[in-house]
């Protein structure tokens, strides 16, 4: 990980080249930036917003050769001068570059949520300097168990380090990261662009790729970890077993083991940061048990299987599939993949690319381009299709919800049909029936199909009905022999907490409360359990707007809040109330039906066995920033010091 601003060479040949690779709307920004000059920004450059775009904003040939010349120009200059100091812009300037870079009219109501992720200060504001006038020896008295140490559980750990608030932090595994420590199959990556997809307060501008692999994003994590002092915090190969709330003392008895070996300690408050995606799903499928070759879910893969010339079977063709399938087609000998319900491909062709060298040279040379070129990728997903994956209520269309979505669905079959070619039968397997965002999309550059097209894979769509000894059979009466089969079939992404027990208020049981049917209040607080703070918890999932670090970062905005206010006025505890709690929700289940997968016909990871959308957050972004900044005191029923002490 690099953030440093080390010197680089500023020759013409550096900054031509460092040019060529510019996103030149964010560039221009910079530019303005260095001279003050907003005539570029007010001129005829006028990006568009162009989601299926070239990424530089539908720009005329002539118009990119201009800015690139401006742009050469200033930046010569600026090293030539010894790289001055900038002078801050007025705000009325930095809105019309706002408009600018996202080629869009940014509604007002985005604006102060837009200023903050844009960060031209420098600074992390999201850590708020936490509750300086707060007494130390208050801080230190209120402690708190973090479970999980990947993405969100590091970030928590980070928060309560600045604020001075002694935290346990504990995983299941052996080393920090979460996901991308857990998820080694071959040809695991990001599928948000990388540079968006890293701490607000931790930038990155050496990623290799711009969707980068499962190798650097667990070097990147581990890398802060590190940083921050939260690895040698952390209590590796260690699993909650049970937590019991103790009403007469508002403390939480929590049972660790590891090693065989059961301990208790004890917590204030819990964080509870075990994400949805970490218990791999197997399929209820007869006769699994008796397969005699090696078997293995992607979500654990079994590097000692050597796949070179296997005959091998792949169930599933969700996001993890279809990153290893192409990655291993090569070297097997054969290869079969079962699929029920074909996703659809979101066109990105910078998908495998590397980031160039230039690009690299100006997020670390050229003063605001990196802020500015975050703040474009952030648009982009802010909204980015989420129009598009909203219902009409009015709309009949087939496979879609709505007109602007049937435009996006029309889109996507275009772009699979120049794919798959003259082969009919292949595109109508490949083309799902269903409207686009009803499932999780995956990225797409073509090896996908390109993979499914090889003489040695057979794409089967025909329901398994028994996995034998010998392979897998299917509904038609075929059977498929083959040495390996491997699980890409997800994971128990609505059994939330789970294989972990709660015990609140009163010994209610968390699980049973939920019976089957997850839910929290703002995804993070829940009735009956006091200091129980979850992070990517019910419907904070997003699907296509945005990066699951911005939801963290809130999320852990919103529990420092919360300690806040219990350190400043006295409180022991606190727990949404009830009614709050269930508006809310009501709320989310109204918005959920109103999106592409919350469609009745459409089945997913994202509902519940009872059918109800557990996993997503159906508003745009700026709903659930604006929600989180800070906790409204009226939403909670609090327990007081005071009154715990006299009983």
């Amino acid at each position: 990980m690099s953030t440093s601003s080390e010197p680089l060479a500023a020759d013409d040949a550096t900054i031509k080249a460092a040019i060529a690779d510019a996103h030149l709307p964010s560039l221009i920004a910079a530019v303005v930036h260095l001279t003050g000059d907003t005539s570029l920004v007010t001129g005829d450059i006028k990006p568009i917003y162009d989601f299926f775009g070239d990424g530089q904003g539908g720009l005329s040939d002539a118009q990119k050769l201009r800015a690139q010349a401006a742009a050469f120009d200033v930046i010569k200059a600026y090293f030539a001068k010894g790289k001055p100091k900038t002078v801050p812009l007025p705000m009325d300037v930095i809105r019309r570059m706002m408009n600018f870079v996202a080629g869009a009219e940014i509604p007002e109501r985005y604006v102060p949520f837009l200023l903050e992720e844009l960060a031209l200060e420098g600074s992390d504001v999201k850590s708020g300097h936490w509750a300086e006038d707060i007494p130390a020896s208050l801080k230190e008295s209120f402690r708190v168990l973090i479970i999980g140490a990947g993405m969100s559980g590091t970030l928590a750990a980070i928060r309560l380090k600045q604020a001075g608030i002694p935290f346990i932090i504990v995983d299941k595994n052996s080393e920090v990261g979460g996901t991308w420590f857990e998820n080694t199959y071959p040809g695991c990556r990001v599928d948000n662009p990388n540079h968006l997809y890293s701490y607000s307060f931790e930038p990155n501008y050496d990623w290799p790729q711009h969707y980068s692999t499962q190798d650097k994003l667990h070097a990147y994590f581990r890398s802060v970890a590190e940083k921050y002092g939260i690895r040698r915090e952390v209590r590796f190969n260690t699993e909650v077993v049970q937590s019991t709330y103790d009403e007469r003392r508002a403390m939480w008895s929590v049972r660790l083991r590891k090693d065989g070996r059961e301990e208790t300690v004890e917590a204030n408050a819990i964080i509870s940061a075990v994400g949805q995606l970490n218990r791999p799903k197997y399929p209820d499928v007869k006769g699994r048990e008796t397969f005699k070759g090696a078997s293995f879910h992607s979500g654990a893969w079994d590097h000692s299987v050597d796949l070179k010339g296997k005959r091998v079977a792949v169930i599933g063709t969700g996001a993890s599939a279809f990153q290893f399938v192409p990655a291993i087609a090569g070297d097997v000998g054969s290869m079969v993949v079962f699929q029920r319900t074909p996703p659809w491909l979101g066109p990105t062709p910078d998908y495998h690319e590397a980031v160039g060298e230039g690009q690299k040279w100006l997020l670390k040379q050229v003063p605001f381009y990196a802020q500015w070129y975050r703040f474009w990728l952030f648009w982009m997903l802010t909204d980015g299709i989420y129009p598009m994956v909203q219902s009409d209520p009015a709309w009949n269309g087939p496979n879609s919800v709505s007109a602007a979505n049937d435009m996006l669905r029309e889109m996507l079959t275009v772009c699979l049909k120049a794919q798959t070619g003259e082969d009919e039968a292949f595109f109508r397997k490949c083309l799902p029936t269903y409207p686009p965002g009803g499932k999780r999309s995956v990225r797409d550059n073509g090896v996908w199909i390109a993979a499914l097209r090889r003489p040695n894979v057979e794409l089967v769509t025909d329901p398994i009905v028994e996995i034998t000894p010998k392979g897998i059979k299917t509904k038609d009466g075929k059977e498929y022999d083959v040495d390996v089969i491997i699980y890409g079939t997800g994971f128990n992404a609505s059994s939330f907490l789970a294989p972990m027990k709660f015990k609140g208020r009163d010994g209610v049981d968390l699980h049973a409360q939920w019976d089957g049917d997850p839910r929290a209040y703002l995804g993070i607080t829940i009735p009956n359990f006091p200091n129980l703070f979850v992070m990517y918890g019910p419907n904070t999932n997003i699907v296509v707007n945005g990066s699951i670090i911005f939801f963290s970062e809130c999320e852990i905005r919103y529990i420092m809040g919360c300690i806040e206010l219990m350190l400043r006025k006295g409180y022991a505890a606190m727990e949404p109330k009830r009614d709050v709690h269930d508006a809310f929700n009501e709320t989310i289940d109204s918005g959920n039906a109103g999106m592409a997968w919350g469609s009745p016909q459409v089945n997913s990871w994202y509902k519940n066995a009872k059918g109800r959308v557990t996993q997503n957050w159906p508003f745009p972004l700026v709903d659930y920033w604006d929600r989180t900044r800070t906790p409204n005191p009226s939403d909670f029923e609090f327990e007081t010091k005071k009154a715990v002490a006299a009983e």
